[in-house]
């Protein structure tokens, strides 16, 4: 599942990320209102953990105009404060959800565990792929439970192109994803790998097909 973390809590918002990641999900971590906004009308996710104190834009405004555009992304709202006026904006707002700080993990885990259930989403670190299994956890692509040798930055472009499966996902994004946000490295620099993976994937009913100009999709057989 793909998670976006807003929070402006470095520590906090890698402690979550860390987490999140180990349980094997994808996270995007932002630590900006304005830079969230833009990130949820382009790129999406599954599940948003939102802090309301964002600087630039507050959560509470980027989840209002995430509803008045039609997004309707479950949110979780994370608040310093447990007064229940804030509570109540926030729920009006549009949020699933709140959890006021300091928390535990654990009960973060909880609360996205019966969010994903009440809409049906997938919280599973497993993944099914055409004839293979993506486990998130081990970042390893099994074929009848026996890992194929994939390499490290093979497996990185694969995620990228599952998380946005039946999207076009561009050479910018994979090489972000990739190689890491500002990495001074060409967009070309991905499409050996993309190569290598589609070559790999042949036979398991699994395509990396090419969009000219815009990047790349992933197809699996159900």
């Amino acid at each position: 599942m793909r998670i976006a973390v807003v929070e402006d809590n470095t520590e906090l918002a890698n402690g979550i990320a860390y987490r999140l990641r180990d349980r094997g999900h994808s996270v995007d971590l932002l630590h900006d209102g304005v830079e969230a906004e833009r990130f949820l009308r382009h790129e999406g996710a599954d599940l948003v953990v939102l802090d309301i104190n964002l600087p630039g834009k507050d959560g509470l405004a980027v989840l209002r105009d995430l509803r008045a555009a039609g997004d309707g992304t479950p949110v979780i709202l994370l608040t310093a404060r447990g007064e229940t006026q804030e509570r109540v904006a926030g729920l009006d707002a549009g949020a699933d959800d709140y959890l006021t700080k300091p928390f535990e993990m654990d009960e973060l885990e909880a609360r996205l565990r019966a969010l994903a259930r009440r809409k049906d989403l997938v919280f599973s670190a497993r993944d099914t792929l055409g004839a293979l299994v993506f486990d998130r956890t081990s970042r390893q692509l099994l074929d009848k439970d026996v890992p194929l040798d994939v390499p490290r930055r093979e497996i990185a472009v694969l995620e990228c192109l599952m998380e946005r499966r039946g999207r076009i996902v561009s050479k910018d994004q994979l090489t972000t994803h990739v190689y890491g946000t500002g990495a001074d490295v060409d967009d070309s620099a991905v499409e050996p790998h993309v190569s290598r993976l589609r070559r790999r994937l042949e036979g398991y009913g699994v395509r990396i097909k090419t969009a000219r100009g815009l990047g790349y999709m992933l197809e699996a057989d159900t």
